[in-house]
């Protein structure tokens, strides 16, 4: 879209309105699902519970209650405690807020259609969003309440714990897939559903399970929501908030929810791409996103993003289930699953996923063609270009060798050079073909 634009207008000014599109588009995704996530909390549990939940602002089912509630958090008075420090009290929300945000600026949500492309995409999510529990603390800290203050330290007990069995889940889709290119691991599992990485291996299988209890934990969801527990700390870190930063930390919430709930679907759900291939059997998608522009491929793109918000909302629903289902854990119950069982299951998962992708790299369903040996045609395209550069520092060699007295001094050394390096150059292996398992 930048490179359009800059036909046009200056490329500064191009890229500038680029980013600000792309973020109001996030901004939107961010606002409007979490509208849509607390209907669905107070529906899920009403009917978990033998209730209706709203059932009469805006309709039937109660559309508009969450609209309701928001006009009524803007108008409602916003307090401070008198022991409060003022300034990290007021910015803690947003610094939560901004950390789930910021993380779906990598997201893909089709092929090519993110923010911002990154080859290190899960690694930048990974680490953004543990930048939320900052918010937290400072909410606990700076809240002048000896409560908040321990619901904050039992939210970052929590998150720092759980942080390593749910990186160690990450690790091993990224492993099999060989990149943390989550725009890569999408394209990766192209076609039926038996290409999803969830059926590579039992191991594969089983982390899968793994990563919804620690991502669960990570978000602050019950049964883990140690720094909310209203039966010993009120309400946790935000006892003292109240208005529009009240809501605030609860649309870090949700974001956070959908978030991980999107990752669980590229890393081991197929992404954007449906269980039966309808539009890459029909020749219709995109084949990488360095594809010309198509109507069809737009199509195939719009229906993979719909694809992918079904699966990440199907995920929140399920933590939602979960939390008016099963009871709230003790902190040392909360601990004792994270280092007795979250954290050695992934390492047992990773080991056995490894050996497994060492002895059938096409998975359990034995592809033809394994994971590590993808590549999308845009990073092909790159190799006649480093082959390129490559003849041309060796010409650039050849003429040093040459302008210098190694020529007239040494014949022979200025003629086996080149030469050797050419040799090297020829025997050495493609990326693609050395990942894809060729040349042995």
């Amino acid at each position: 879209m930048a490179e359009a634009l800059s036909q046009y207008l200056w490329p500064s000014v191009a890229y500038l309105l680029t980013g600000i599109v792309h973020a109001l588009l996030l901004l939107g995704l961010v606002a409007v699902g979490t509208v849509i996530f607390i209907w669905m909390e107070r529906k899920i549990a009403g009917r978990i519970q033998d209730r209706l939940g709203p059932t009469r602002v805006g309709g039937k089912f109660g559309w508009l209650q969450t609209v309701a509630d928001g006009l009524k958090l803007a108008t409602k008075e916003d307090t401070m405690p008198r022991d409060a420090d003022p300034i990290l009290f007021k910015i803690a929300p947003y610094v939560a807020l901004c950390a789930s945000y910021a993380t779906f600026i990598v997201l893909p949500f089709a092929t090519g259609w993110s923010a911002v492309t990154s080859s290190i995409s899960i690694f930048l999510i990974i680490a953004i969003l543990g930048v939320e529990v900052f918010g937290v603390i400072l909410a606990g800290y700076s809240s002048g309440s000896k409560w908040s203050l321990f619901g904050a330290m039992r939210e970052a007990a929590q998150v720092v714990s759980y942080e390593v069995p749910l990186g160690l889940c990450v690790l091993v889709p990224v492993m099999i897939a060989g990149t943390m290119d989550l725009n890569v691991i999408g394209e990766m599992q192209r076609g039926w559903f038996t290409n999803w990485l969830v059926f590579h291996d039992p191991f594969t299988f089983l982390v899968f399970f793994v990563y919804i209890t620690c991502a669960t934990a990570s978000v602050n969801r019950a049964p883990f929501d140690l720094a909310e527990a209203e039966s010993e700390l009120v309400a946790g870190f935000h006892t003292e908030y109240s208005g529009v930063r009240w809501s605030v930390f609860f649309m870090a919430e949700y974001n956070s929810m959908l978030l991980v709930s999107f990752l669980a679907s590229i890393l081991f759900l197929g992404g954007w791409h449906g269980p039966i291939p309808i539009f890459t059997s029909t020749g219709i998608a995109y084949e990488s996103s360095a594809a010309a522009f198509s109507w069809g491929g737009f199509l195939a793109n719009v229906a993979g993003v719909a694809n992918l918000l079904f699966k990440g909302f199907a995920g929140v629903a399920i933590m939602m289930w979960v939390r008016w289902t099963l009871p709230r854990l003790r902190i040392d119950q909360v601990m004792r699953t994270c280092l007795k069982y979250c954290t050695p299951l992934a390492c047992f998962c990773f080991l056995g996923a490894a050996i497994w992708t060492w002895a059938f790299p096409g998975g359990m369903l034995l592809k033809a063609e394994p994971y590590a040996g993808f590549r999308e045609a845009d990073e092909m395209a790159l190799l006649p270009v480093a082959n390129s550069a490559g003849t041309e520092a060796r010409g650039d060699f050849d003429e040093s060798v040459q302008s210098s007295g190694l020529a007239s001094n040494d014949s022979a050394l200025s003629q086996s050079l080149p030469g050797e390096l050419a040799s090297q150059d020829d025997n050495r292996r493609s990326p693609a073909t050395a990942l894809a398992g060729g040349d042995n």
